[in-house]
């Protein structure tokens, strides 16, 4: 395991990005629990990339979620519901990932979701260049539905317990824009940390990461790069 400074994370993460060969945009997962500095990191990697004149395409799980309705329909608090309910990964593969991948025509839409309207949305379809490179950021990303259709694989580790006061320190909660901390802790509680509990134990998301980031210290973060081959089903 490395250990270094953020800027010394960015350069080595960024170096990754570029070593990977792919004859279709490359497409990097994002993934870690709520709270854990995913949105941040991939950020600050599209800033190092677009200056390395690399096509950079952002975009967030938070755009390929359900309608309130359905994502709480096992209850605001259901943990089952976080982790079945909220996302959208068949429109996620459909309009993004799989366009991208193999074979894929390259025409890609950001979005399915408006959270202004808690309504589907559906973006203009865009063109992508072949040596561009996605990087997604979200909860999940490592589950069976979609695990063999990111190019690069990264997982965000930080303490649940930390995450809950991130959140609380953050104001507030995924898709959420409550400032109440104790309702942000039942959600973290009852919800989320159930949820990427669940998560763990079922998909195992650590163990097929190519790199994971220990993200508890920010400005000290360390981290692991993992020869693919020992990587679960490669």
């Amino acid at each position: 395991m490395d250990q270094g400074t953020r800027d010394e994370l960015i350069s080595r993460l960024a170096e990754a990005i570029r070593s990977v060969r792919a004859a279709h945009p490359l497409r990097v997962a994002i993934d870690g629990p709520p709270a854990a500095g995913k949105t941040t990191l991939a950020d600050e990697l599209a800033v190092a990339l677009r200056a390395q004149d690399c096509h950079v395409i952002r975009a967030t799980i938070d755009d390929f979620l359900f309608p309130r309705a359905r994502r709480y329909r096992r209850g605001k608090y259901s943990a089952e519901g976080c982790y079945f309910d909220a996302h959208d990964r068949a429109a996620l593969c459909r309009v993004l990932l799989d366009p991208l991948g193999p074979g894929g025509d390259r025409r890609v839409q950001h979005t399915v979701y408006d959270a202004d309207t808690d309504t589907p949305s559906s973006s203009p379809a865009t063109a992508a260049p072949a040596d561009a490179v996605l990087l997604f950021d979200g909860v999940f990303l490592l589950r069976s539905e979609l695990i063999d259709r990111w190019d690069l694989r990264i997982f965000v580790s930080v303490p649940f317990e930390q995450t809950v006061d991130r959140a609380k320190d953050r104001g507030t909660a995924p898709a959420g824009s409550t400032t109440d901390t104790a309702a942000i802790e039942r959600s973290w509680r009852d919800r989320y940390i159930p949820a990427q509990q669940l998560y763990f134990a079922t998909a195992r998301p650590a163990d097929h990461a190519d790199i994971v980031v220990h993200n508890d210290q920010l400005h000290r973060p360390a981290w692991e790069v993992r020869p693919r081959s020992s990587r679960p089903g490669t």
